[in-house]
């Protein structure tokens, strides 16, 4: 699907151009034009390298799915990946990313995307209400997606937060089993994190340090912002990993405690029927001539026997304090 929009030179934004109108629009220097892709078919995929002619490497990596952000100069156009936060649909609750792919020319933003973006359904919103932004420049466009983009990071970073808060409370309640498994899940939502955001704070370095041909400098002070924003992310994101790790040793050191409690009681038992069973392993043998074996109150010995040392025992571990 298609979704094309043309500032003129007349002032006017057109939000209704066909895709057969794109080569006449780039021909016109005074034209700004975006092209959003979003899950396109073939015959519109064709427009990248047949109507734009961006390099076939671009291409590939734009149609494919590249795992990491990442930012190519080619002299007349940039081209960029990033990705933005999301919810798994299969697993709600767990961390995803949306791959957003843009190509920057003078006069043109192209976006490409497989998945619907929330960050390109609020900016061509926005556009449609007479946003400036595109009258500005394609720069300025390319700012305020981006910065969509960053924005989308905060509310699951509020959520991730409030995640291991609970977390936190169930450790010192009832740390069991589950605890773990959600604390592991977690932790691997957050690397996830930290891998995209760390890429994409190096673009952003690049977009608003590096002189770059398509960016006009008074927008590049506009990419610092967003800089700023993502450092912050990747920051929480690192306190994040280190606030989940400590959590987890401390969920261990409370199994582990609950276990040695355990084996302590298991150990005073064994060792309290110890004695017990050595005498009820003497009286056990089977000797003709043992003293007490026809003695009429020999079994009754033997229990007092039993209890009286299971009783001495149970008291000198208590006043050790041993249980």
């Amino acid at each position: 699907m298609l979704n094309i929009s043309a500032y003129t030179e007349a002032g006017v934004l057109r939000t209704d151009v066909a895709a057969s109108e794109i080569p006449a629009l780039l021909a016109d220097p005074h034209v700004r034009l975006w092209v959003d892709m979003e899950a396109p078919t073939e015959e519109e995929r064709a427009l990248l390298a047949g109507v734009f002619h961006f390099h076939p490497l671009a291409v590939e990596d734009c149609i494919a799915e590249t795992h990491l952000p990442k930012l190519d100069d080619y002299g007349e156009y940039l081209f960029l990946v990033v990705h933005h936060g999301a919810r798994s649909p299969e697993t709600p609750g767990t961390f995803a990313t949306v791959e957003l792919n843009l190509f920057l020319g003078p006069r043109y933003l192209v976006t490409y995307h497989d998945e619907p973006s929330r960050t390109i359904t609020e900016v061509l919103r926005r556009l449609r209400k007479n946003s400036p932004t595109l009258a500005r420049g394609v720069d300025w466009m390319l700012h305020e997606i981006l910065d969509g983009v960053i924005h989308n990071y905060l509310p699951i970073l509020d959520d991730i937060d409030e995640q291991i808060a609970v977390l936190e409370r169930r450790v010192l309640e009832d740390p069991d089993h589950g605890v773990l498994s959600q604390i592991l899940s977690l932790k691997r939502d957050v690397m996830h994190l930290k891998r995209v955001a760390a890429p994409q704070r190096e673009i952003l370095h690049r977009l608003s340090r590096d002189p770059l041909a398509v960016i006009d400098a008074r927008a590049q002070v506009y990419f610092r912002d967003v800089y700023d924003d993502l450092v912050r992310i990747a920051d929480l994101a690192e306190g994040y990993r280190e606030h989940l790790t400590a959590t987890l040793e401390a969920h261990l050191s409370m199994v582990s405690n609950r276990l040695n409690a355990v084996m302590k009681v298991l150990t005073v038992i064994a060792t309290i029927f110890m004695p017990l069973t050595l005498i009820a392993g003497i009286y056990g043998m089977n000797f003709a001539w043992m003293p007490e074996l026809r003695w009429q109150y020999g079994y009754l010995y033997a229990l007092g026997l039993m209890g009286a040392i299971a009783a001495v025992m149970l008291y000198l571990f208590k006043r050790k304090g041993w249980f």
